[in-house]
């Protein structure tokens, strides 16, 4: 039988709805991984946040973020990475902008990582979210939008009004990979604006080719729906949205009761 990978999403499902990892999760699933286990996770977070609420936790296979733009190995070197084209931004963030929102722009520009917004334009939802994000070096206000088409563009989000952001996933979801939804910590509506390539399937099938292994993953939100459908076993924590629940090969309990690190104990022991 070949080898088992296991993926799971972070916010709701291995972290606790304060988003941090249990001292139990922690011990469990680092014991797995020295034990053996092929774990690692797929997240909408970007490399720095994903490792301030993982901070302890061992991974042994490259991690997948910001939806799937990046697969990044243990030393943070970008393995794969899938950029929106010139004209595909500019007609993105002019039509946006145009529109009275507030996109934050994610791009690599001279070599490192940087999210681009007008703070003049901002949302209450997006100060919120930006607040939180303020000392990190990613961090980049400016006053020109031409600064908004700078460098190369992997990520689009706003953060507004659910009626305000429903017509641009009608019009994109076709063309772009785009994931609208609740966070579930704050209430904010957000919608997030990635190229066609670039989602956790197709970050997770790559992983699955170059490990040539089974793929066994956990999750919560629509943005984990496409890596449920390329999967081989998939578990949705109780708390997850009901459209994932119905991919799931099972239901496991919440993410609050260390549902995935004791599910994982199961899986790897049977």
């Amino acid at each position: 039988m070949k080898k088992m990978l296991f993926v799971t999403d972070l916010d709701g499902t291995l972290l606790t709805p304060n988003q941090m990892l249990s001292e139990y999760t922690l011990c469990t699933v680092n014991a797995l991984v020295d034990s053996g286990m092929a774990f690692t996770y797929a997240t909408a977070r970007s490399a720095e946040t994903a490792a301030q609420v993982t901070r302890g936790l061992k991974t042994s296979a490259p991690r997948v973020l910001y939806n799937g733009a990046f697969i990044m190995d243990s030393d943070d070197r970008v393995m794969l990475s899938r950029v929106f084209s010139q004209q595909d931004k500019h007609a993105i963030i002019d039509e946006l902008v145009a529109a009275g929102l507030c996109p934050v722009v994610y791009a690599i520009i001279d070599g490192a990582e940087k999210f681009t917004f007008l703070p003049d334009a901002i949302s209450t939802g997006c100060k919120r979210f930006l607040d939180t994000r303020k000392h990190c070096v990613r961090y980049n206000p400016t006053a020109q939008k031409g600064d908004l088409y700078v460098g190369e563009t992997f990520y689009i989000l706003c953060i507004d009004e659910h009626s305000k952001l429903a017509p641009f996933y009608e019009k994109y979801k076709d063309k772009f990979h785009c994931v609208f939804q609740t966070d579930i910590y704050s209430g904010d509506v957000w919608l997030e604006i990635m190229p066609k390539s670039a989602t956790k399937a197709n970050a997770l099938v790559e992983l699955k080719r170059m490990l040539d292994c089974r793929l066994v993953v956990f999750g919560d939100g629509k943005n984990d729906m496409d890596m449920f459908r390329v999967a081989d076993e998939s578990y949705a924590v109780e708390n997850a949205c009901e459209e994932l629940k119905s991919l799931a090969t099972a239901v496991i309990g919440k993410n609050s009761d260390d549902s995935v690190a004791k599910h994982l104990q199961k899986l790897f022991y049977k």
